[in-house]
């Protein structure tokens, strides 16, 4: 299966695929953003990481980044009251990184074209408001957002609504008790609770279904994915057992290829199952590499966002990418959406990795793949294209992996299903 043979699956039975996104997406609750690591094998397409509170919108195309304007309009507009408009942008505390206050500027940006009041914020007391410079060169302004009743208060700017670019990796759950003001992405999707098993479990689940509609192998569209508890790298008896799951999935992978005519080896990743920022991420070309795994890889699998420790992890089947960027760069496509729309994407690319690495690591780079410019058919099937509709796969699992969570969107309103 490659994405070409997919598209012409989608554009031919268009009508089948509309109807059953809109039927899946009745009554779910929608992330104001999210975005998706993809991967493109050629005989496989599936993502590999999914981000709910998604850095990297500087990354987009100026054309994309202007149509998010418009976008994120028609979804505040749908979901929330005509009232709402004044918004809390609340950011990360790290200010290391030069790029990520740019990607907070994009953001601002978009939330302002799209008619609203907004400032920055941190939750948490600060003797100051951070006086910062981002990798642009542009000064960034960012407060304390201060409790004060069932709200917040930033030198008397009241927010109507709280969009989170705070992944919630740390709980914050002093500064959140009783809070009011409604927060989309909500902090209960944040890493402090959401789990990576979870995401895949049901994107895997809606990719059958997606793929048995279009008559395709669900293999071609899954993840292999399965979660390992009671995680400890520095006990070798944990390792051991650690490698004998890898093993059983690689041998179910290798079996999977051997099936489909494909004659490279298989690989792994192990992963922080509460993981972000590319961290506590290791690849595996063969379980028994676990068991010898020396000091500088125990190192990097507890690495996590925040200090926090390392206990469980997914065992994960790698997928290798075909995709090339410019220069002949080993890239993957990220595709970024406001609601259930498209509204950007970039290409990850690295001029050092292979085919088979994780991209998502220092030396990477950013060049373009607009949502503007994916193959659409023109006669009436809108973004039927391959990575768009992957990314929308994996959208509907976010929102259903809310819903089964109980995650409450505080004065939300449904706005019928997607399209």
């Amino acid at each position: 299966m490659n994405h070409e043979l997919l598209h012409r699956k989608i554009v031919d039975n268009c009508e089948q695929v509309q109807s059953w996104f809109k039927a899946k997406s009745t009554g779910l609750a929608f992330p104001f953003y999210s975005s998706f690591d993809l991967r493109d094998a050629g005989f496989k397409l599936g993502p590999v990481d999914a981000n709910i509170f998604p850095a990297g919108f500087n990354n987009i195309c100026r054309v994309d980044r202007d149509n998010s304007m418009e976008v994120a309009k028609e979804f505040l507009d749908s979901h929330y009251s005509t009232d709402t408009r004044k918004i809390l942008l609340l950011t990360e505390e790290h200010t290391g990184n030069p790029y990520y206050w740019d990607n907070v500027l994009a953001l601002q940006t978009i939330l302002q074209g799209a008619g609203r009041e907004v400032r920055l914020a941190v939750p948490k007391p600060l003797e100051a408001p951070l006086q910062l410079t981002s990798a642009s060169g542009t000064a960034v302004t960012v407060a304390s957002a201060i409790r004060n009743g069932g709200g917040v208060d930033i030198d008397g700017f009241r927010p109507d609504l709280i969009i989170s670019n705070n992944d919630f990796s740390l709980q914050y759950e002093e500064w959140a008790k009783d809070l009011e003001t409604p927060m989309n992405p909500p902090r209960e999707l944040g890493w402090y609770r959401r789990r990576k098993d979870r995401f895949f479990k049901v994107y895997n689940e809606f990719a059958g279904e997606f793929a048995d509609l279009l008559k395709l192998d669900p293999w071609t569209l899954q993840v292999e994915t399965e979660v390992f508890s009671g995680f400890e790298v520095d006990d070798e008896n944990s390792r051991d057992q650690l490698a004998a799951a890898a093993q059983k999935i690689y041998d179910r992978v290798k079996a999977k290829y051997a099936a489909h005519g494909i004659s490279r080896e298989p690989f792994l990743f192990v992963k922080n199952n509460a993981g972000t920022y590319g961290l506590g991420v290791i690849q595996v070309r063969h379980p028994d590499e676990i068991k010898a795994w020396n000091y500088k890889a125990r190192k990097k699998m507890k690495a996590a966002k925040g200090g926090r420790e390392i206990t469980e992890v997914i065992i994960q089947e790698g997928i290798p990418t075909t995709t090339l960027a410019e220069g002949g760069k080993t890239a993957e496509p990220v595709i970024y959406m406001i609601g259930c729309q498209l509204s950007g994407g970039f290409l990850r690319a690295h001029g050092e990795k292979a085919d088979d690495d994780s991209l998502n690591s220092p030396g990477a780079v950013f060049q373009r793949l607009c949502v503007a410019d994916l193959n659409v058919k023109m006669e009436g099937c809108p973004m039927e294209n391959s990575y768009g509709w992957v990314a929308k796969l994996a959208f509907l699992s976010v929102a259903r992996e809310a819903k089964e969570l109980g995650v409450e969107f505080k004065n939300y309103r449904a706005a019928g299903p997607c399209s």
